[in-house]
């Protein structure tokens, strides 16, 4: 009981904002269904829908306290390591063994854990048996069923459209139908979707926008204006995005980061420790986040110092976020579509027998330009595209 009652101060004191009217209905019901358990032998699925910005996360951790202040044994997991680590980085080592990665869950016993909460559901793999899975949880099983299968409660936070990886296929439509398979009655599913934005100056309108410039969407939302209350500006050079993203950081630290699209190779350090300036526009020269210590890029003072990909920067989200929009991914004004370039593209995992690199791309961009609650800087490597998005804002 110590140990729960201390985790949930650690998480209460990481509250990033007061939970909303929606929000609170979600976790709310969240925290009803976990009362429940003692005095039921039903297992109960929720899943819980919502863009960038929403809280999905917030809402996971604050639930989380919640539960353990009931005495109630509850973990969280994720399918990203970088997430994962910085949130046992905040909360210490006492605290660490209940924040887990998906594949943690292939040998628990059926129902033995209370309450597991799954954050980042979108990142579910097919099953537990990739390169990075240790070998003693290995599993062919399909993933959802070993985190629906082991728990009374399971709860599900995602965004389809934050897939990132073909091997990633969390949907809606996956755990609703594993969850009847493994005898989940309908009751006993709950769904819910937050549209309430935090992010992006408060603005659902700027990622209706984002959506439809990507054509990712048909929303009548053609054009981004003064109105839509987020401040989106077009960089002519990536040195003159340097700069400014240095002034943000220099007003206040780590308000600022510098992501791109993965088209340059990604170097292991030097012998001495330093980076290897692998992204390389012109006179503009900037190392990857370090390799071994990716996980540190979004909340240590080094990721002032390097650039990030979409791997490390989903799930995290600060004031201002600057964006190499690279030559993945352009925009064709003769044919008005766009255009994958796979040979452009570093991202070998991403790339291999991916028929939908595209869609992948889209989504990449979406989770890099929706990072940011103050400001979006983006520099674009093709002036096609460039040209197109400068289309879309009205003046």
């Amino acid at each position: 009981m110590y140990l729960l009652d201390n985790t949930a101060k650690l998480l209460k004191r990481q509250r990033l904002f007061t939970l909303i009217d929606e929000q609170g209905v979600v976790e709310n019901t969240i925290i009803q269904k976990a009362k429940e358990l003692a005095g039921t032998q039903k297992k109960s699925v929720i899943i819980v829908k919502g863009g960038p910005g929403t809280g999905k996360s917030v809402i996971a951790l604050d639930a989380m306290a919640e539960i353990m202040k009931m005495g109630i044994e509850v973990y969280h997991a994720t399918g990203s390591s970088a997430f994962t680590k910085n949130v046992r980085d905040i909360v210490g080592p006492t605290a660490s063994p209940f924040f887990k990665f998906f594949y943690n869950f292939t040998k628990t016993s059926d129902d033995q854990i209370p309450v597991l909460i799954c954050d980042e559901a979108h990142r579910i793999r097919k099953n537990s048996s990739d390169w990075g899975v240790p070998l003693q949880f290995k599993s062919k099983v399909p993933q959802i069923n070993d985190l629906i299968r082991p728990a009374r409660l399971s709860i599900f936070f995602l965004d389809e459209r934050q897939v990132v990886r073909p091997n990633e296929i969390g949907s809606i439509e996956l755990i609703k139908t594993a969850a009847k398979n493994l005898g989940v009655a309908n009751e006993e599913i709950f769904e819910f979707e937050l549209t309430t934005q935090f992010r992006c100056g408060g603005s659902v309108s700027y990622l209706q926008w984002l959506e439809n410039v990507l054509g990712m969407n048909e929303s009548d939302k053609t054009y981004l204006t003064k109105e839509d209350r987020i401040q989106f500006t077009i960089v002519d050079n990536p040195v003159e995005l340097k700069r400014l993203m240095d002034e943000k950081n220099n007003e206040l630290k780590n308000s600022a980061r510098i992501v791109a699209g993965f088209c340059w190779p990604w170097s292991e350090p030097r012998p001495d420790g330093t980076l290897v300036d692998d992204v390389v526009i012109g006179t503009f020269r900037m190392p990857w986040e370090k390799k071994d210590e990716f996980w540190r890029w979004a909340r240590h003072d080094s990721g002032m110092e390097q650039v990030g990909t979409v791997y490390t920067a989903q799930g995290f989200e600060f004031d201002y976020i600057f964006v190499i929009f690279s030559d993945d991914l352009t925009y064709n004004s003769k044919t008005l579509s766009w255009e994958a370039h796979p040979e452009k593209s570093y991202d070998a995992m991403a790339k291999r027998g991916n028929d939908r690199f595209d869609e992948h791309l889209k989504n990449i961009y979406r989770v890099l330009l929706s990072r940011a609650h103050k400001g979006v800087y983006v520099y674009f490597t093709d002036k096609e595209t460039e040209s197109f998005f400068k289309s879309r804002i009205s003046n």
